[in-house]
């Protein structure tokens, strides 16, 4: 597991954080996550940044704190997050008001479609501070979500 923003990172840089249980894909309900592994998941983020001329720094945590503190660091540091908090999508205030906080514009990435999912699944806190939400995409959700914020880099330049 690599450090959210190692020192040099900068504007070029986007952080890739993956919440509770995310670890075990590959092997977790592979008929719903498929069998691509956390590795793979990082690994493609890492391909689409490049294809962009950018860096990702990948962390992943089953603790809420953790994941909070690898976005305050972020701050100043990554131009933008790509985040599946998991379980914490439906549950976690706090990770909700740290996104807001760092005023980094953030990608919520599900690879299941969480809305044809349980009902408790249906709710996230971090939809309304997102720029964009992506769910049902499989793993490529990651990509499309590397994309987009650097789209929002070069529309900005």
């Amino acid at each position: 597991m690599s450090e959210a923003t190692p020192a040099g990172a900068g504007r070029g840089t986007i952080l890739v954080l993956n919440g509770p249980n995310l670890n075990l894909l590959g092997t977790r309900e592979p008929e719903k996550y498929g069998t691509a592994t956390l590795a793979d998941v990082e690994q493609l983020a890492k391909d689409a940044a490049v294809a962009h001329g950018l860096e990702v720094e990948c962390f992943q945590s089953n603790h809420e704190g953790a994941l909070i503190d690898a976005i305050h660091a972020a701050r100043g540091k990554a131009m933008g997050i790509v985040i599946n908090a998991g379980a914490y999508t439906h549950t976690s205030v706090a990770i909700r008001d740290a996104i807001s906080a760092v005023h980094l514009p953030t990608v919520e990435v599900h690879i299941t479609n969480v809305h044809a999912r349980e009902e408790f699944r249906h709710r996230s806190y971090l939809s309304d501070v997102s720029r964009a939400v992506i769910a049902g995409a499989g793993v490529l959700g990651y990509r499309f979500a590397v994309d987009y914020l650097a789209g929002l880099q070069t529309s900005q330049d």
